[in-house]
């Protein structure tokens, strides 16, 4: 019987294909499902939009004007734009570009487990990831959370393989992929700080930590560049700053549906030619204006939006927010559930990884993630980004219940 290291790789390798094979087969039977389906009125819309519109040479304008646009950071309207080329391109061959993100999301999130904790954790985090609802759900939407899971993942998996041996090289290319995730979801410009301060721990060294950023800075500077030129008032990666504070800060928000984010509080539209980051600018100084007529009633709101993303919180109103982006009801509320499993054993796997100090590049996006919640709302969709770090947790947690369970039972059987 062959044993040894090649072995142990081939084992790996075939068990993580067939979990990857589950993963897809769900994902497909799911995209099957929703062929034909119209877009709901969501960001899918600017997303599948903006990617037909680049098909087409009218690259980043606003979805209803020709004027300049930015409403999000680049990367999932670019990834789309392939997609939408062709006359049988269109919302189906969208959904398909983002089904295949969210197959190869299970197999990165393998890879990470297994760098990080050995195989036996690279398995199970694979085979939680690929029928995972709170994954697979968001892999047949034009948005950009599939992505967003990706490039996180990959960046935690660069991270983790550069504290094993922290070269410039290596850090050049956690550099990318946060670069890259900033790209993605503007939000995630907390990955950088956070991944380069947990290197310079580690290290002891500036070099590593001043590559990551450099880098990625390089390699978001073309399209804050672009934005620069373009707007009447500066855009580093979206105007969707502005929305985003906004909608997540009036009356009903404060007090109605607390710790969300409503449309309705962006007021009447404006007219169409208004530069878009004029109006990003306004709504900025009406939410931040809100916020300082109404600090008495911010820790409510704040402790509402932290309930709201680890579903402690508001479930009626989260579930309907995904249901209205298209997901079925009963998969929203397994995902609760789920999570809810996932949260208990990420616990226990984070407890479980004391002694591997690579754990600590697991909370930069969960960090992230409640930062991003504090400063703006809280649902599902902002969790997102967070959500491999928690697979790959209660993975290693799995693991060391069942190593410690087994533990206790070969004392109980040995004999006296």
């Amino acid at each position: 019987m062959t044993t040894g290291p090649r072995a142990a790789d081939r084992r790996f390798a075939v068990g993580l294909l067939l979990i990857t094979a589950t993963g897809a087969a769900l994902r497909v039977l799911h995209l099957i499902t929703k062929l034909g389906d119209p877009l709901s009125i969501s960001d899918a819309l600017y997303y599948s939009i903006q990617a037909g519109r680049n098909s087409e040479g009218d690259w980043f304008r606003e979805v209803l004007t020709n004027e300049p646009g930015a409403e999000h950071a680049p990367l999932t309207s670019l990834y789309l734009t392939p997609w939408s080329m062709g006359s049988g391109s269109g919302v189906t061959m969208q959904r398909v570009g983002i089904t295949l993100v969210g197959i190869a999301v299970v197999a990165v999130i393998g890879l990470l487990g297994r760098r990080l904790a050995g195989e036996r954790v690279g398995l199970v985090a694979a085979g939680i990831a690929a029928v995972y609802p709170n994954l697979w759900s968001n892999d047949v939407l034009v948005m950009s959370e599939s992505l967003a899971c990706l490039v996180v993942s990959l960046t935690l998996l660069a991270a983790v393989w550069a504290d094993q041996s922290p070269t410039a090289r290596r850090a050049a290319v956690i550099g990318v992929l946060v670069g890259l995730a900033v790209l993605t979801r503007s939000e995630l410009l907390l990955l950088g700080p956070g991944l380069a301060a947990i290197l310079l721990w580690r290290t002891r060294r500036f070099a590593a930590p001043l590559v990551v950023v450099a880098v990625a800075v390089a390699v978001v500077a073309p399209w804050s560049i672009y934005n620069l030129a373009r707007f009447e008032r500066p855009v580093l990666l979206s105007t969707n700053d502005g929305t985003t504070l906004r909608g997540a800060n009036c009356d009903l928000t404060y007090n109605d549906d607390v710790g969300g984010w409503d449309t309705r509080c962006l007021g009447p539209p404006d007219d169409g030619d208004v530069d878009a980051s004029v109006r990003s600018a306004r709504w900025r100084s009406e939410g931040l204006t809100y916020i300082g007529d109404h600090l008495g009633r911010l820790p409510v709101v704040v402790a509402a939006r932290m309930g709201r993303t680890l579903d402690l919180y508001g479930l009626d109103s989260t579930i309907d927010n995904d249901v209205r982006e298209e997901k079925a009801r009963p998969v929203v509320v397994a995902g609760v559930v789920c999570w809810w499993l996932l949260a208990v054993g990420a616990i226990g796997g984070w407890r479980g990884l004391r002694r591997t100090p690579a754990r600590w590049f697991l909370a930069v996006p969960v960090a992230g993630v409640l930062v991003t919640t504090v400063l703006f709302y809280g649902a599902h969709r902002i969790r997102a980004p967070g959500e491999p770090a928690i697979v790959v947790l209660a993975a290693a947690g799995i693991v060391d219940l069942l190593d410690r369970r087994a533990g206790r039972s070969r004392c109980e059987t040995r004999p006296a």
